[in-house]
């Protein structure tokens, strides 16, 4: 089994040592790739903005996409609904809206980012975010009410996936521009590098497509239009759209909102991952770690050595078990020793544990302590005080020790 384990172990880094390998050969092609393709975009941004808008356009800044390497596949064109006037796609890269208005005449409002020539050059259609999301609403909603106007294509998901995974929760926002919406499945391939990086800018993103050999929009279907139904909230309508694409995509529906995925990527960003020695980790299905059960062995021996140091002529196994009950070091030193003076003072009458063992502490210390009683106490409540006087006494010594062998102040101990 162990064998059979560290093979397992071994596959990850193999692969990884062969991607890496592979994108080193191919490095020099893809620097080369590059510089071509940032001459060329430039070409192909130049007769975007010369050309009007028409099939033609489309037509002719596809086909020089596809030198920059963004292939454009569709499934079922004929599947549009020209009577459609909003759009609903899946977010899986910074240029899906581009790719979209590729294949017909849409626009995209932008409400963060860069405003003025960026956000036009990029082909968004700029929306002041400042006038708050209700009024950006009503302004939408006019749009889509005009004759004449190209669809709107939107992302409820409002960020960014790899695509493989699931799907963020669909804002409800956008489904109350209009009572139809067609919804659009896209999927999007590329070798060696990831489709998204967190925290990465357009313009990363876009070296990085221009790096690889190609990246595969792929457009699978032109879904049915989908009609909000009487008496059904924004958030129920958008709630069936994110389960029809999802459906559609072979992807998980999830709950996990944009300002999920920003707090994690806020909270990968600031932790450290600390590893103690001797415990092993394994992944598991989000990514997270989990520690292995020789963790707690480790600390339960950890914490059984500190007491069997206060305390050594205790079993460890005595110490381990109360150790596993209380699971701290001065609680379980206070019950070994109450249990020990109780039983002590019940067989004899003094304290066989403070008049025997307190010599061989004193021994190696220059604290001593004397807990023996001078006299056996005549009635039940003298014995009682006796015996709490003692173990009082008994737990200031073991705590005096402590410290005293682990250097620590006394404030410290506290």
């Amino acid at each position: 089994n162990r064998t059979r384990g560290k093979k397992k172990d071994l596959c990850i880094p193999r692969n990884n040592a062969v991607i890496l390998l592979l994108l080193l050969i191919y490095f020099p092609v893809g620097i080369c790739l590059t510089l071509i393709r940032i001459f060329v975009g430039v070409h192909v941004f130049l007769v975007s903005c010369a050309l009007p808008e028409s099939f033609v356009r489309r037509f002719i800044v596809r086909i020089m996409c596809s030198v920059l390497g963004m292939h454009v596949r569709q499934r079922n064109p004929r599947s549009r609904d020209k009577n459609t006037k909003l759009f609903i796609c899946n977010h899986v890269t910074e240029f899906d809206h581009n790719i979209i208005n590729l294949l017909t005449a849409c626009n995209t409002p932008q409400f963060e980012g860069s405003t003025g020539f960026v956000c036009w050059a990029r082909g968004f259609m700029e929306v002041h975010s400042a006038s708050g999301h209700g009024a950006i609403g009503e302004s939408l909603q006019r749009y889509c009410a005009t004759e004449g106007t190209a669809p709107l294509l939107l992302f409820p998901e409002e960020d960014t996936t790899n695509g493989r995974a699931g799907l963020l929760k669909f804002s409800s926002w956008p489904f109350s521009l209009t009572e139809s919406i067609q919804p659009v499945a896209l999927r999007v391939s590329r070798p060696f590098i990831s489709l998204s990086t967190p925290e990465s800018s357009w313009l990363t993103e876009l070296l990085w497509t221009f790096f690889v050999p190609c990246t595969v929009y792929h457009v699978r279907y032109w879904l049915p239009s989908v009609s909000r139904q009487e008496g059904e909230s924004t958030q129920e309508f958008a709630n069936k759209v994110q389960e029809v694409l999802a459906g559609e995509l072979g992807l998980v529906s999830t709950k996990i909102t944009k300002a999920d995925k920003a707090e994690h990527i806020k909270r990968k960003r600031h932790t450290v991952p600390q590893t103690p020695p001797n415990v092993t980790s394994r992944p598991i299905g989000l990514g997270f770690m989990v520690q292995s059960l020789g963790t707690d062995d480790h600390r339960l021996d950890k914490m059984a050595q500190q007491v069997k140091d206060v305390l050594p002529h205790v079993p460890l196994s005595v110490i381990k078990k109360d150790l596993a009950k209380t699971d701290c070091v001065d609680t379980t030193i206070t019950n070994l020793l109450e249990n020990k003076e109780e039983a002590g003072f019940e067989a004899t009458g003094t304290s066989t544990f403070g008049a025997s063992r307190t010599s061989s502490y004193s021994s190696g210390s220059a604290t001593t302590l004397k807990s023996a009683a001078k006299t056996f106490g005549k009635s039940p409540a003298d014995r009682h005080l006796s015996l709490q006087e003692r173990k009082e006494a008994l737990y200031n010594f073991a705590r005096r020790r402590y410290i005293e062998k682990h250097g620590l102040d006394h404030e410290d101990s506290h």
